[in-house]
């Protein structure tokens, strides 16, 4: 396990002291008692089981596939060892080697009242329940928390209308803590060489993860922080794959962070350079302590839409001439001769667009102070919102 310096970085989460606060989640990493273990030496704080069924999966060939450098498509089910060996071997092991283990239980109430007392049995420390349908959750999770002690989980889907409506049920239900989210789809990849799609599954689709569907992820587990009373044990998964992407979900009030694409693809030590960097950043950034940071950006949501111009400021020193930003502007407002930085105002929409991409920052903006004109725009623009939303 890797040390981190500065900013202690393990939590508590639902009652259990954990190392850090990166949880792998349910994937092909934590196909069972050795892949757990792994994750655990590795500095995860706790470790999901790929999901148990009544009946062990069967996944086709090249289920796991790339999209991009940083996202994957999969078509892989749940876990394919036979649910006897998780009580009997997977569990327990994982367990007695110090990993803090959440068995993953899915994905039907039947299956539930089958399985959730023999995970409990098998030394998990908590269960988290994975459903299809919303429909499906409530029940699954009314018969755990009447037959087990240990916590239970609700991880949710962002396919789902309204995920935070069901964390609200859930919670109103007792569940322990939420997951949210699952991946995202189903989606389609196509081979171009082969003239089919990339994923062998029975239709060809499948299941997007990582850096992709981070912004749903972030909307989403922002939806339950802002939206449900009392949440509590809430932990992000979808996209995660930098410092900086943890600390985001921690600052719209996620306690702990989930992650599985990213350490596939930069192998399970990931977690130990995370953790170094998130401590690091954290510092930077002024915070005493992680829990500091859990829901720092949520008194800063906008309340009504800021309608102004935005004010730039050029530092040659910092500029390397790449030209990004001039590539980047829409509107050919913006042109670089190094040292100097042209605007034509005239062109400029103020969309923000060049110093988000400037690489170094010597291209920055800020919000002037809106004028009485802007004013009224905004309140024109909010009235003709509110007229097309009563259509």
């Amino acid at each position: 396990m890797t040390e981190t310096k500065g900013i202690d970085t393990s939590i508590e989460y639902c009652g259990r002291r954990l190392q850090s606060p990166f949880i792998l989640a349910s994937g092909p990493l934590s196909y069972g008692a050795q892949g757990m273990i792994r994750a655990h030496e590795a500095g995860f704080g706790a470790v999901v089981t790929k999901t148990i069924r009544l009946q062990a999966a069967v996944n086709p060939v090249h289920h796991i596939g790339k999209v991009s450098g940083d996202t994957l498509i999969n078509c892989e089910k749940w876990a394919d060892f036979d649910r006897l060996a998780w009580y009997e071997k997977e569990i327990p092991e994982a367990v007695r080697a110090g990993a803090t283990v959440i068995g993953s239980v899915g994905h039907t109430p039947g299956e539930a009242k089958a399985i959730v007392q023999d995970v409990e049995k098998a030394g998990a420390h908590m269960i988290e329940l994975v459903s299809y349908t919303e429909d499906t959750l409530l029940p699954m999770l009314d018969y755990a928390k009447a037959h087990v002690r240990i916590p239970v989980i609700c991880k949710l889907s962002g396919n789902w209308a309204n995920p935070a409506a069901t964390a609200r049920a859930c919670y109103e239900h007792g569940a322990d803590g939420v997951a949210a989210i699952d991946s995202i789809g189903p989606v389609l990849k196509i081979d171009i060489h082969n003239r089919r799609p990339l994923m062998m599954s029975g239709d060809g689709y499948g299941w997007l993860t990582g850096a992709a569907i981070k912004p749903i992820s972030l909307r989403i587990n922002a939806d339950i922080a802002r939206g449900v009373k009392g949440y509590k044990n809430l932990y992000c998964i979808g996209g995660v794959m930098s410092a900086a992407d943890a600390l985001e979900f921690l600052m719209v009030g996620s306690h702990a962070v989930g992650v599985c694409t990213a350490t596939i693809l930069k192998g399970i030590g990931y977690v130990g350079t995370l953790r170094r960097q998130l401590a690091e950043l954290l510092q930077t950034l002024g915070f005493g302590s992680l829990q500091e940071a859990v829901g720092a950006a949520l008194p800063n949501f906008p309340q009504r839409e800021c309608v102004t111009d935005l004010a730039f400021s050029f530092a040659p020193e910092a500029c390397t001439k790449c030209g990004k930003c001039a590539l980047v502007c829409p509107y050919a407002a913006r042109k670089l001769e190094y040292p100097t930085m042209h605007l034509d105002a005239a062109l400029c929409r103020s969309c923000g667009l060049c110093a988000d991409y400037c690489p170094t920052g010597a291209l920055s903006s800020s919000c002037k102070e809106p004028t009485a004109a802007h004013a009224r725009l905004a309140e024109a623009s909010a009235a003709f919102d509110k007229m097309i939303a009563g259509e």
